[in-house]
């Protein structure tokens, strides 16, 4: 059981709502947050999902003024993480707090900004703060300077993987016993114009300009690729001993991380699944967990049509009789760096409540994939173990076990 971290506190910013209990209420329901994007328009693809009401200066105060987007969704909810977790920084010893944070895109749209300056002749207008505000390691950074974490506080980068590596590693923090409290998850703000014309021309963006909200599709037979989205998640982890120290019950346990890399392709899956099959198995290995003892599967499923194929066939070699699996990404779209920490925010809330958030536009199912793929409607159903899974371009893969306190 050493490897075993207790999950505290969440904090969710998403296209669904500013907090963890808006997301949780958005995704039941069913409801796709897609829409036409003013600032993507002209564009091949002008559809994002955005967070609404965004307010920088709401989500963090003072420091907006200094803070790119990813950031201030990375510190805000990272505040709310804390505040769930009944932590307070004055308590705690600092050098014994880490932060680890993902990140895909990070200040993409900020060098954007800064380059149409110096290609207009403008070089002296170019902020001088445009590198701090846009580096990727900048949203755990800022998390330590929020919440005065001296431990380690570093960033990984594992493109739509990252936030559930981010995850597995500040449980390998705990595990080694370099820090008591990690807080873990990722940030990424890609609904701007490089991340949406570089996708377009790739074939992994959904087309559907003339029905947003239907445009992703994730196992349907009609899917034709995902929808850019913003966000962030971030959980608190700590010892199971730790949390009871203080008094407090988690709300679920990471029982199991793994990590992989196809070698296949820089951008394709491994057709057969074997990459992310092997992450999935060496997961439940390391949470001591027979495949029959997983209740529920939030899939990585992002509506293309490679992923989701060779998904379905990873799922299918792991599991004889594949649980219950439901992909938030018709919902909430893909938050790339981001969305693996607030699917994992989400299967905690699965186990909690033992319901499974539907698949959002899931109508006409792929006879290829042959999954139970929960969709139209929630389904309320026993959940003791559930899988997030996360797969990122350049064959990247993780997976997270949790299970039910």
């Amino acid at each position: 059981m050493s490897g075993v971290a207790a999950v505290t506190g969440m904090g969710v910013i998403s296209p669904a709502g500013i907090g963890l209990e808006p997301t949780w209420r958005g995704l039941l329901a069913g409801t796709p947050t897609a829409a036409r994007d003013p600032q993507l328009a002209g564009l091949p693809v002008d559809i994002s999902c955005r967070v609404p009401d965004f307010d920088a200066r709401q989500l963090v105060g003072g420091a907006a003024w200094r803070l790119d987007r990813f950031t201030v969704m990375a510190v805000a909810a990272a505040r709310q993480a804390l505040a769930d977790a009944h932590l307070e920084p004055a308590e705690w010893e600092p050098s014994r707090v880490g932060v680890v944070m993902g990140t895909g895109t990070a200040g993409m749209d900020r060098y954007m900004n800064e380059f149409r300056k110096i290609a207009a002749g403008r070089p002296q207008q170019v902020s001088p703060l445009a590198i701090t505000r846009s580096v990727p390691n900048m949203s755990a950074a800022e998390i330590s300077l929020d919440t005065g974490a001296t431990g380690p506080s570093f960033t990984v980068a594992t493109a739509c993987a990252s936030g559930s590596t981010a995850i597995g590693v500040a449980r390998d923090l705990l595990r080694a016993g370099t820090c008591d409290i990690v807080l873990a998850g990722g940030a990424e703000s890609a609904c701007c114009h490089i991340p949406a014309v570089c996708f377009h021309r790739m074939g992994a963006l959904a087309p559907r300009g003339d029905d947003p909200a239907g445009a992703c599709r994730p196992f349907d037979s009609g899917r034709s690729g995902f929808v850019l989205a913003e966000g962030a998640g971030v959980l608190v982890l700590e010892r199971p001993g730790h949390a009871r120290a203080r008094g407090v019950r988690p709300r679920a346990l990471l029982t199991g991380y793994a990590a992989g890399c196809d070698a296949h392709h820089y951008a394709a899956p491994e057709p057969d699944g074997r990459g992310a099959a092997a992450a999935l198995g060496a997961a439940l290995a390391d949470a001591d967990l027979d495949p029959r003892d997983v209740d529920h599967v939030n899939a990585h499923g992002t509506g293309t049509r490679l992923n989701d194929l060779a998904e379905a066939r990873a799922l299918r070699s792991v599991f004889a009789t594949p649980p219950p699996v439901t992909s938030l990404k018709g919902a909430i779209g893909h938050a790339i760096g981001a969305a693996g920490a607030i699917e994992a925010a989400i299967t905690v809330m699965t186990l909690q409540h033992q319901v499974i958030p539907p698949t959002v536009n899931h109508e006409d199912p792929d006879l290829d994939i042959d999954l139970d793929v929960v969709a139209k409607t929630a389904r309320g159903t026993r959940v003791e173990a559930a899988v997030s899974a996360s797969y990122g371009f350049g064959g990247q893969n993780a997976a997270l076990v949790l299970t039910r306190c």
